[in-house]
């Protein structure tokens, strides 16, 4: 476990200034592919910084996936609250609650799957990612890594996948049909 928090930590020290080369998701769908024999999946990303990105890109993701994002600390207490009480009444429809720091940290450093034992490593790196980097990091980052569909990884190339332009010439709908 040791080795572990050394090498998250490390990643996010890292990863707080330099580009992220790859996520956890990425190697995870690609090699998958690679066990069921699809050998022609290719898990594509292209890192953009953040002047880079459309504006209306954050405002997109941050109106869609985590209106608080600005103002909390890297978990949204109220929506965890109400997602855990959905959940109880609804067994078949399970509501999340992930912010935009969780998705990150999820998505960089782990695995898919719903399990305790992720979602408290994940809780772990989430306040890790809080602490060394900024709002805007997070969101850079997360822009760079979220899946946009099969093997399209970042919004650089999304854009440049669905709408043959630079994540940079998103328009306002353009960027709202990405996060739907």
């Amino acid at each position: 476990m040791v080795v572990l928090a050394v090498f998250w930590g490390g990643g996010i020290a890292l990863f707080s200034v330099a580009p992220v080369p790859f996520s956890a998701v990425m190697v995870e769908r690609q090699v998958s592919a690679w066990l069921h024999g699809n050998f022609r999946y290719v898990a594509h990303s292209d890192w953009v910084s953040m002047d880079q990105i459309s504006p209306w890109m954050g405002l997109a993701v941050i109106a869609a996936e985590d209106q608080k994002f600005p103002e909390h600390w890297g978990f949204d207490v109220a929506s965890i609250e109400k997602a855990l009480a959905h959940n109880e009444r609804n067994e078949n429809r399970i509501r999340g609650a992930s912010t935009i720091s969780q998705q990150t940290a999820k998505n960089l450093f782990l695995w898919d799957g719903r399990s305790w034992v992720r979602k408290g490593l994940e809780a772990g790196l989430t306040l890790g990612i809080e602490t060394v980097w900024s709002k805007k990091r997070i969101l850079t980052v997360y822009l760079n890594i979220a899946e946009f569909g099969d093997g399209v990884f970042g919004v650089e190339a999304a854009a440049q996948r669905y709408f043959h332009k630079p994540a940079s010439k998103l328009t306002r709908l353009l960027a709202i049909g990405l996060r739907a």
